[in-house]
């Protein structure tokens, strides 16, 4: 039986945030679908509408009554994410959970407003009522559009996100993300709590934001394995915001283990390890850009089988920072608009030139790489070595025999990873950037540190045993 046109549209609805939002972000949403209508025609004296909040739109986005008319609006929510509706402070819903109502009464209605849901991200992509009214003379009074007066809006309220200073060196406190990957475990079957919640971190040397994070880490735990392992993962939401968990290691129904999880929610997420790979794992609760942008994912390494020892193994996550103001979440708009401040490896901007990663001349070295942008490219590159070994998206590209040949990047795509393997043949430091060169002066620098080097305290550079 083929479903009906609401049924379609519904489905369509659920499934964006899983394809990040494009239609929305490109300005072609639900609100060019659905009509922009009141129910009842131009409202005069007291008005009573009807709205229906859905995953990322309001069904109805325009409201027109005549100068005066007294507006209330009921507002019912049949979408899978909490929702509300506001004009400032004062004038608001609660926030309305999945199949729950609220009314809000606006007032009088003397010249347009715009009403929008206040949760993070949600009005930046589309979630705005407009409030018009019937003849009304644009030219001689201003349109009002209501701003959130706190900090509702993710960053994109119009104040100036926090500043990088890339020459700025951290604090004598502070500790980089171990990049060190450690051995799959033993056993077969593999159990972890993940804690979903916002988090206030240091990204930069002196900066701040509030990044949307898995057990507290941006980015998330590093998860390793076999084929054949499975993975038993209790997500709990210990945040404000609905979160959710997609692992694009798993083969598992999207609209059950990947669903969101209001606040002091949990599931239990299953899934058995079928392929091999470095995966990405994510946050898709919509505007999952928004999510992703503000750090919320992690990796999963499925072992090749006969995956060959070596002297050390690393791994890299390449994403990007999109700074809202000091201590706040991101700015979407700036997600958007690919429009990011910097490029960072594992978390943190240049943080592997300050804390350069420490082998030895000869050894063997191993470094996974994934790009979970959400939006840029990444072509790995190490100066002054050449790859021996490349695997990207579950193959082989490239392993030693008797033709010898040598990699000089891993290229990869947002949502892409591989591993490359490699020696250091001299004493030194050997830089590790992403060659596309104009993100390597937007924090996209780290070095690797082979044997022995000068001194280099008072350049504010330590370093990071491999063990």
């Amino acid at each position: 039986m083929q479903p009906n046109p609401s049924a379609r549209a519904r489905w369509l609805t659920l499934l964006l945030p899983a394809v990040g939002l494009a239609l929305l972000v490109l300005g072609c949403g639900p609100e060019d679908e659905v009509p922009a209508t009141q129910p009842g025609g131009v409202g005069t004296g007291d008005v009573t509408v009807d709205v229906v909040a859905d995953d990322l739109f309001y069904e109805s986005d325009v409201v027109t009554v005549t100068a005066g008319a007294n507006l209330t609006i009921n507002l019912t929510n049949v979408g899978a994410l909490q929702h509300d509706l506001r004009l400032d402070d004062a004038v608001t819903t609660a926030i309305v959970d999945p199949g729950g109502s609220d009314t809000l009464v606006v007032g009088t209605i003397d010249e347009p407003v715009t009403l929008f849901c206040s949760i993070e991200g949600h009005r930046e992509a589309g979630m705005e009522l407009q409030v018009e009214v019937a003849d009304f003379e644009a030219d001689n009074t201003e349109r009002v559009v209501a701003q959130d007066g706190d900090g509702h809006g993710g960053g994109s309220s119009g104040e100036p996100g926090a500043v990088i200073d890339f020459n700025a060196v951290p604090g004598e406190n502070w500790q980089p993300f171990d990049p060190t990957l450690e051995p799959a475990p033993g056993g077969t079957e593999h159990e972890l709590t993940i804690v979903a919640a916002e988090t206030v971190l240091e990204v930069a040397p002196g900066v701040t934001q509030e990044m949307w994070t898995f057990n507290g880490t941006y980015p998330g735990p590093i998860l390793r394995g076999k084929i054949g392992d499975i993975f038993t993962i209790t997500l709990r939401n210990e945040g404000r915001l609905g979160h959710s968990i997609d692992f694009h290691a798993s083969k598992v129904a999207w609209d059950d283990e990947m669903r969101t999880l209001q606040p002091g929610e949990e599931l239990v997420y299953q899934f058995e390890a079928e392929y091999s790979g470095i995966f990405m794992y994510h946050c898709g609760t919509a505007p999952t850009l928004h999510h992703i942008g503000n750090g919320m994912f992690g990796a999963v390494i499925i072992d090749p089988p006969d995956l060959p020892p070596v002297d050390h193994e690393f791994v890299i996550v390449q994403s990007e920072i999109y700074t809202g103001p000091e201590g706040e979440a991101g700015d979407f708009d700036k997600m958007t608009r690919d429009a990011w401040d910097a490029i960072v490896f594992n978390g943190y901007v240049n943080q592997y030139l300050h804390a350069p990663i420490r082998v030895e001349v000869d050894e063997r070295v191993r470094v996974w790489v994934i790009d979970n942008g959400p939006s840029e490219n990444s072509s790995f590159h190490i100066v002054g070595t050449i790859f021996d070994t490349s695997y990207k998206e579950g193959a082989y590209l490239l392993q030693p025999d008797e033709t010898r040949g040598g990699s000089q990047a891993l290229d990869l795509q947002p949502a892409q990873g591989g591993f490359v393997e490699f020696t250091f043949a001299e004493a030194g430091l050997y830089p590790m950037v992403t060659h596309k060169f104009s993100n390597v002066g937007k924090g996209a620098l780290g070095l690797f540190q082979a044997g022995e080097v000068p001194d280099r305290e008072n350049d504010g550079v330590v370093s990071v045993s491999a063990g």
